[in-house]
Protein backbone atom coordinates (compact mmCIF):
# COMPACT_ATOMS: atom_id res chain seq x y z
CA UNK A 1 0.00 0.00 0.00
CA UNK A 2 1.16 3.22 -1.00
CA UNK A 3 -0.10 6.53 1.11
CA UNK A 4 0.46 10.03 -0.53
CA UNK A 5 0.74 13.18 1.74
CA UNK A 6 -1.03 15.78 0.03
CA UNK A 7 0.09 18.99 0.05
CA UNK A 8 3.48 19.45 -1.09
CA UNK A 9 5.85 21.23 1.00
CA UNK A 10 6.33 25.89 0.79
CA UNK A 11 7.75 26.50 -2.38
CA UNK A 12 7.47 23.37 -4.46
CA UNK A 13 4.79 24.58 -6.89
CA UNK A 14 5.66 23.77 -10.14
CA UNK A 15 3.45 23.77 -13.98
CA UNK A 16 1.45 20.40 -14.33
CA UNK A 17 3.36 20.27 -17.71
CA UNK A 18 6.49 19.18 -16.08
CA UNK A 19 6.42 15.88 -13.86
CA UNK A 20 8.81 15.74 -10.63
CA UNK A 21 11.90 13.51 -10.21
CA UNK A 22 11.30 10.69 -8.46
CA UNK A 23 13.74 9.18 -5.52
CA UNK A 24 12.83 6.41 -4.03
CA UNK A 25 14.34 5.68 -0.54
CA UNK A 26 14.38 2.79 1.56
CA UNK A 27 14.40 2.53 5.77
CA UNK A 28 16.26 -0.65 6.68
CA UNK A 29 16.69 -1.96 10.51
CA UNK A 30 15.95 -4.28 13.34
CA UNK A 31 12.40 -4.18 15.09
CA UNK A 32 12.44 -0.83 17.38
CA UNK A 33 15.25 0.59 15.56
CA UNK A 34 12.11 3.68 15.24
CA UNK A 35 12.23 3.57 11.26
CA UNK A 36 8.52 4.32 11.34
CA UNK A 37 9.05 7.10 14.21
CA UNK A 38 11.63 9.05 11.90
CA UNK A 39 9.32 8.52 8.40
CA UNK A 40 6.23 10.09 9.85
CA UNK A 41 8.12 12.67 11.94
CA UNK A 42 9.51 13.51 8.39
CA UNK A 43 6.23 13.61 6.94
CA UNK A 44 4.37 14.84 9.17
CA UNK A 45 6.52 17.02 12.15
CA UNK A 46 4.78 14.28 14.50
CA UNK A 47 6.24 11.97 16.91
CA UNK A 48 4.42 8.79 17.68
CA UNK A 49 6.29 6.17 20.15
CA UNK A 50 3.74 3.09 19.10
CA UNK A 51 3.72 1.24 16.04
CA UNK A 52 2.68 -2.14 14.52
CA UNK A 53 6.08 -4.06 13.94
CA UNK A 54 4.62 -5.97 11.19
CA UNK A 55 3.44 -3.02 9.14
CA UNK A 56 5.20 -2.53 5.71
CA UNK A 57 4.60 0.93 3.62
CA UNK A 58 5.55 3.32 1.47
CA UNK A 59 4.64 7.04 1.48
CA UNK A 60 4.97 9.82 -0.90
CA UNK A 61 5.87 13.27 -0.69
CA UNK A 62 6.64 16.41 -2.68
CA UNK A 63 9.67 17.83 -1.17
CA UNK A 64 11.83 20.85 -2.02
CA UNK A 65 15.32 20.00 -1.90
CA UNK A 66 17.92 23.02 -2.70
CA UNK A 67 15.24 24.79 -4.44
CA UNK A 68 14.76 21.59 -6.83
CA UNK A 69 11.20 19.87 -6.50
CA UNK A 70 11.66 16.26 -5.76
CA UNK A 71 8.39 13.64 -5.31
CA UNK A 72 10.13 11.34 -2.57
CA UNK A 73 9.11 8.18 -1.60
CA UNK A 74 10.00 6.54 1.26
CA UNK A 75 9.22 2.50 2.21
CA UNK A 76 9.04 1.66 5.68
CA UNK A 77 10.08 -1.94 5.65
CA UNK A 78 9.04 -4.76 8.12
CA UNK A 79 12.15 -7.02 8.55
CA UNK A 80 10.94 -9.88 11.22
CA UNK A 81 14.79 -11.59 11.72
CA UNK A 82 17.42 -9.31 9.70
CA UNK A 83 17.56 -8.94 6.04
CA UNK A 84 15.55 -11.97 4.61
CA UNK A 85 13.86 -11.31 1.64
CA UNK A 86 15.01 -7.83 0.32
CA UNK A 87 14.40 -8.56 -3.17
CA UNK A 88 11.74 -5.94 -2.58
CA UNK A 89 13.43 -2.68 -1.88
CA UNK A 90 16.59 -4.01 -3.65
CA UNK A 91 15.61 -3.66 -6.69
CA UNK A 92 12.94 -0.27 -6.18
CA UNK A 93 15.21 1.93 -4.25
CA UNK A 94 17.48 4.57 -4.94
CA UNK A 95 18.87 5.33 -1.66
CA UNK A 96 18.80 3.43 1.72
CA UNK A 97 18.81 3.99 5.22
CA UNK A 98 20.19 2.12 7.61
CA UNK A 99 18.67 2.78 11.15
CA UNK A 100 20.09 1.48 14.54
CA UNK A 101 19.39 2.64 18.33
CA UNK A 102 21.65 3.96 20.10
CA UNK A 103 20.86 2.85 23.42
CA UNK A 104 20.52 -1.02 21.59
CA UNK A 105 23.59 -2.47 20.43
CA UNK A 106 21.86 -5.39 19.45
CA UNK A 107 19.75 -3.56 16.65
CA UNK A 108 23.99 -1.84 15.99
CA UNK A 109 25.03 -5.39 15.37
CA UNK A 110 21.66 -6.15 12.61
CA UNK A 111 22.88 -2.69 10.71
CA UNK A 112 25.97 -4.59 9.62
CA UNK A 113 24.29 -7.58 7.95
CA UNK A 114 21.66 -4.95 5.88
CA UNK A 115 25.08 -3.24 5.11
CA UNK A 116 26.61 -6.77 4.12
CA UNK A 117 23.98 -6.97 2.56
CA UNK A 118 23.60 -4.08 0.39
CA UNK A 119 27.40 -4.09 -0.35
CA UNK A 120 26.75 -7.37 -2.07
CA UNK A 121 24.15 -6.15 -3.91
CA UNK A 122 26.33 -2.75 -5.05
CA UNK A 123 28.70 -5.35 -6.23
CA UNK A 124 26.90 -7.33 -8.72
CA UNK A 125 24.71 -4.22 -10.11
CA UNK A 126 26.24 -1.25 -12.45
CA UNK A 127 24.42 1.38 -10.28
CA UNK A 128 25.37 3.03 -6.98
CA UNK A 129 22.42 3.55 -4.28
CA UNK A 130 23.88 5.56 -2.36
CA UNK A 131 23.38 4.32 1.66
CA UNK A 132 23.13 6.63 5.07
CA UNK A 133 23.48 4.87 8.44
CA UNK A 134 22.04 6.45 10.84
CA UNK A 135 21.83 6.45 14.81
CA UNK A 136 18.46 7.09 16.46
CA UNK A 137 16.84 8.15 19.68
CA UNK A 138 19.57 10.27 20.05
CA UNK A 139 17.38 11.63 23.19
CA UNK A 140 18.24 8.89 25.63
CA UNK A 141 22.01 9.93 25.48
CA UNK A 142 21.94 8.77 29.13
CA UNK A 143 21.33 5.06 27.94
CA UNK A 144 23.77 5.20 25.18
CA UNK A 145 25.23 1.68 24.21
CA UNK A 146 26.91 2.53 20.75
CA UNK A 147 29.14 4.95 21.06
CA UNK A 148 29.28 7.54 18.14
CA UNK A 149 32.67 6.33 17.06
CA UNK A 150 31.43 3.28 16.71
CA UNK A 151 28.57 4.44 14.11
CA UNK A 152 31.39 6.74 12.27
CA UNK A 153 33.98 3.37 12.21
CA UNK A 154 31.39 1.05 10.93
CA UNK A 155 30.28 4.07 8.07
CA UNK A 156 33.30 4.51 6.93
CA UNK A 157 34.03 1.05 6.56
CA UNK A 158 31.68 0.57 3.90
CA UNK A 159 31.81 3.76 2.57
CA UNK A 160 28.60 5.27 3.60
CA UNK A 161 27.52 8.45 5.37
CA UNK A 162 26.40 8.72 9.26
CA UNK A 163 24.28 10.67 11.26
CA UNK A 164 23.04 10.78 14.65
CA UNK A 165 19.19 12.11 15.50
CA UNK A 166 16.45 12.01 17.68
CA UNK A 167 12.90 11.21 16.21
CA UNK A 168 11.05 12.01 19.06
CA UNK A 169 12.76 15.91 19.56
CA UNK A 170 14.68 17.01 15.79
CA UNK A 171 12.68 17.63 13.04
CA UNK A 172 15.47 19.85 11.56
CA UNK A 173 18.25 16.65 11.89
CA UNK A 174 15.60 13.95 10.67
CA UNK A 175 14.90 16.51 7.71
CA UNK A 176 18.17 16.94 6.91
CA UNK A 177 18.86 13.12 6.36
CA UNK A 178 16.09 12.13 3.99
CA UNK A 179 17.20 15.63 1.93
CA UNK A 180 20.62 14.61 2.12
CA UNK A 181 19.51 11.56 0.52
CA UNK A 182 18.15 12.84 -2.23
CA UNK A 183 21.31 15.17 -2.81
CA UNK A 184 23.29 12.03 -2.85
CA UNK A 185 21.07 10.19 -5.73
CA UNK A 186 21.52 13.73 -7.60
CA UNK A 187 25.42 13.71 -6.60
CA UNK A 188 25.76 9.88 -7.92
CA UNK A 189 23.58 10.59 -11.22
CA UNK A 190 26.18 13.29 -11.74
CA UNK A 191 29.16 10.78 -12.04
CA UNK A 192 27.34 7.99 -13.50
CA UNK A 193 28.59 8.09 -16.98
CA UNK A 194 26.38 8.57 -20.31
CA UNK A 195 24.70 5.39 -21.03
CA UNK A 196 26.55 3.81 -23.85
CA UNK A 197 24.58 2.56 -27.22
CA UNK A 198 23.91 -0.76 -27.65
CA UNK A 199 24.97 -2.63 -30.06
CA UNK A 200 24.24 -6.28 -31.96
CA UNK A 201 26.36 -8.23 -34.29
CA UNK A 202 24.62 -9.34 -37.49
CA UNK A 203 26.80 -12.57 -39.06
CA UNK A 204 27.38 -12.31 -42.82
CA UNK A 205 28.67 -15.28 -45.08
CA UNK A 206 32.63 -15.19 -44.96
CA UNK A 207 35.65 -17.52 -45.15
CA UNK A 208 36.96 -19.07 -41.83
CA UNK A 209 39.95 -16.80 -41.49
CA UNK A 210 40.76 -15.19 -38.34
CA UNK A 211 43.43 -13.08 -36.95
CA UNK A 212 44.72 -13.76 -33.61
CA UNK A 213 45.05 -10.77 -31.17
CA UNK A 214 47.12 -10.92 -28.54
CA UNK A 215 46.64 -8.87 -25.26
CA UNK A 216 49.72 -7.46 -22.89
CA UNK A 217 49.94 -9.35 -19.62
CA UNK A 218 48.75 -6.74 -16.88
CA UNK A 219 49.19 -7.03 -13.38
CA UNK A 220 50.71 -10.24 -13.19
CA UNK A 221 47.68 -11.91 -15.07
CA UNK A 222 48.24 -14.15 -17.82
CA UNK A 223 47.89 -13.15 -21.43
CA UNK A 224 45.18 -14.57 -23.84
CA UNK A 225 44.34 -14.59 -27.05
CA UNK A 226 41.29 -12.98 -29.44
CA UNK A 227 40.55 -14.30 -32.59
CA UNK A 228 38.87 -11.62 -34.53
CA UNK A 229 36.45 -11.63 -37.65
CA UNK A 230 37.12 -8.32 -39.88
CA UNK A 231 33.60 -9.26 -41.87
CA UNK A 232 31.73 -8.74 -38.56
CA UNK A 233 28.86 -5.70 -38.90
CA UNK A 234 27.79 -3.97 -36.19
CA UNK A 235 24.47 -2.49 -35.96
CA UNK A 236 23.18 0.29 -33.31
CA UNK A 237 20.11 -0.35 -31.79
CA UNK A 238 18.17 2.68 -29.79
CA UNK A 239 18.68 3.35 -26.01
CA UNK A 240 16.61 1.67 -24.10
CA UNK A 241 14.59 4.90 -23.39
CA UNK A 242 13.96 5.32 -26.73
CA UNK A 243 13.75 1.71 -28.21
CA UNK A 244 10.15 0.04 -27.63
CA UNK A 245 10.29 -2.73 -29.59
CA UNK A 246 13.29 -3.53 -32.00
CA UNK A 247 13.48 -6.64 -33.99
CA UNK A 248 16.72 -7.91 -35.75
CA UNK A 249 17.14 -11.22 -38.41
CA UNK A 250 20.04 -12.68 -39.55
CA UNK A 251 20.29 -12.50 -43.67
CA UNK A 252 17.97 -14.39 -45.47
CA UNK A 253 20.84 -15.65 -47.46
CA UNK A 254 22.81 -17.75 -44.60
CA UNK A 255 21.05 -20.31 -44.69
CA UNK A 256 18.06 -21.97 -45.28
CA UNK A 257 17.37 -22.74 -41.71
CA UNK A 258 14.92 -20.22 -39.49
CA UNK A 259 16.69 -17.09 -38.54
CA UNK A 260 17.23 -16.43 -35.31
CA UNK A 261 15.53 -13.66 -33.65
CA UNK A 262 16.54 -11.04 -31.58
CA UNK A 263 13.97 -8.85 -29.26
CA UNK A 264 14.33 -6.09 -26.96
CA UNK A 265 11.89 -4.71 -24.61
CA UNK A 266 11.65 -1.26 -23.63
CA UNK A 267 13.44 -0.94 -19.91
CA UNK A 268 15.79 -3.97 -20.82
CA UNK A 269 19.14 -3.85 -20.44
CA UNK A 270 21.96 -6.20 -21.84
CA UNK A 271 25.39 -5.60 -20.01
Amino acid sequence: MSSMFGKPRAGGERSPQSPLVECNVAILGCQGAGKSALTVKFLTKRFISEYDPNLEDTYTSEELVDQQPVLLKVMDTADQDGPGNCERYLRWASAFLVVYSIDDRKSFEGCQRYLEVLALHARGCQHHCPVILLGNKLDMEQYRQVPAAEGTSLASRFGCLFYEVSACQDFAGVQHVFHEAVREVRRQAERSPPVRPLFITEECPCSPVATPVALPTRHGLASCTFNTLSTVNYKEIPSVAQAKLVTVKSSRAQSKRKAPTLTLLKGFKIF
